[in-house]
């Protein structure tokens, strides 16, 4: 007998069990040491008819946040309701739902959102349209990049603005794997997202960094020296050198307790990084042997199901502070999912923390 055949004959048994004890809260990830529980004094805002608002951004004038949902809109918070801003898609006849996972690609899931301080205009990763940008008066974003070398962007994510350069750092999460399908892209380990740059003038597009495990968030470092990268499925942020002796390597910057998603600077320099969910037993073996992942991948389990597997089993929410030189600054969680969990982005602003989730109805603002 075929020697794999043989090795997930004898795993599927053990991942019963596995499964069996996680659903007991026995794999639950831990507190990270010397973390903070106090995310559940955060107060929420809710939206109606909406979910998942995955990245936050303010304009110049210090309106919003401003924030896209899954139904494929930007919406603007106007101090006592969300208003429609603007869309990546202009036909949006199908696009009612609040969720809707196979009508993504026609009316668009925008993630990362950033404003050009100079210019007033919003710029939108989309996950399936690619990269976009509205006016300062919203309406229907107009496209930028769709394709890179040939190739169509599969899971446009995140990206920052150096608007001294009049260029926009920006990555592409996998050139396997939709944005629906988050979970078999970490499950399978795959690398082949990228980080790009788009020079606004002279519209050419150039990659940077092939070969990423999830390619996801985007920030740029005060002084415009270097990039910051992560790679959810590693667990760790990368930095890539824009200026200096070390200019176009790259290294690891911090190693997390999680998966990262969007990462974002404050206005001393020091970056936020928000968790998706922290690692537990169950992930750490997924994201570090890929027979186990694949396996997992082809028990009878739904995408809930999975995700709770890799999640450990209890929503939570985890928020952590870096230096300009990686150290971890500070800790955040929400432990039990009291209030927040699964979240986004983190956004410093006048003494509290905006906090978006790509899954829940609701942002979340801590003060600190």
């Amino acid at each position: 007998m075929n020697l794999k055949l043989i090795l997930i004959a004898i795993a599927l048994p053990l991942l019963a069990v596995v499964i069996t004890f996680a659903t007991t809260g026995l794999f639950t990830p831990l507190p990270v040491r010397g973390s903070h529980d106090v995310l559940s004094q955060a107060d929420r805002i809710h939206f109606t008819g909406a979910v998942g608002p995955e990245s936050l951004a303010f304009d110049s004038s210090g309106g919003g946040p401003y924030t896209g949902v899954a139904d494929g809109r930007i919406l603007k918070w106007d101090g006592g309701d969300w208003v429609e801003f603007a869309v990546t898609a202009s036909k949006r006849e199908k696009c009612s739902q609040p969720f809707n996972p196979a009508m993504e690609n026609v009316c668009g899931r925008p993630l990362g959102l950033r404003f050009h301080a100079k210019t007033g205009d919003l710029y939108i990763a989309d996950a399936y349209l690619g990269l976009h940008v509205v006016g300062p008066n919203g309406g229907v974003a107009s496209p930028l990049v769709t394709e890179v070398q040939g190739q169509p962007l599969r899971f446009t994510n995140d990206m920052d603005i150096d608007e001294d350069q009049d260029v926009i750092y920006f990555t592409d999460t996998s050139m396997a794997f939709y944005r629906r399908q988050f979970i078999p892209s970490i499950l399978t380990q795959d690398k082949t997202g990228k980080l790009m740059k788009y020079n606004i003038s002279s519209k050419e597009v150039t990659v940077l960094l092939r070969g990423l495990a999830f390619a996801n968030g985007v920030a740029l470092s005060e002084d415009r020296s270097f990039l910051l990268v992560a790679e959810t499925t590693t667990c760790r942020i990368l930095r890539f050198w824009l200026r200096g002796p070390g200019a176009g390597k790259h290294e690891t910057f911090a190693e997390l307790p999680g998966f990262p998603d969007n990462v974002r600077r404050n206005s001393i320099g020091e970056f936020w990084v928000a968790l998706h969910s922290k690692t537990g037993l169950i992930s750490k073996w997924a994201v570090s042997y890929s027979w186990f992942g694949n396996t997992l991948l082809k028990l009878p389990l739904t995408f809930k199901q999975l995700h709770y597997l890799l999640v450990g089993g209890k929503p939570h929410a985890v928020a952590v502070k870096l230096s300009n030189e990686g150290d971890v600054l500070r800790i955040l969680e929400d432990t039990e999912g009291k209030t927040l969990k699964f979240i986004s982005e983190v956004e410093e602003k006048n003494g509290k923390l905006w906090i978006g989730s790509v899954l829940m109805p609701y942002i979340g603002i801590y003060t600190l």
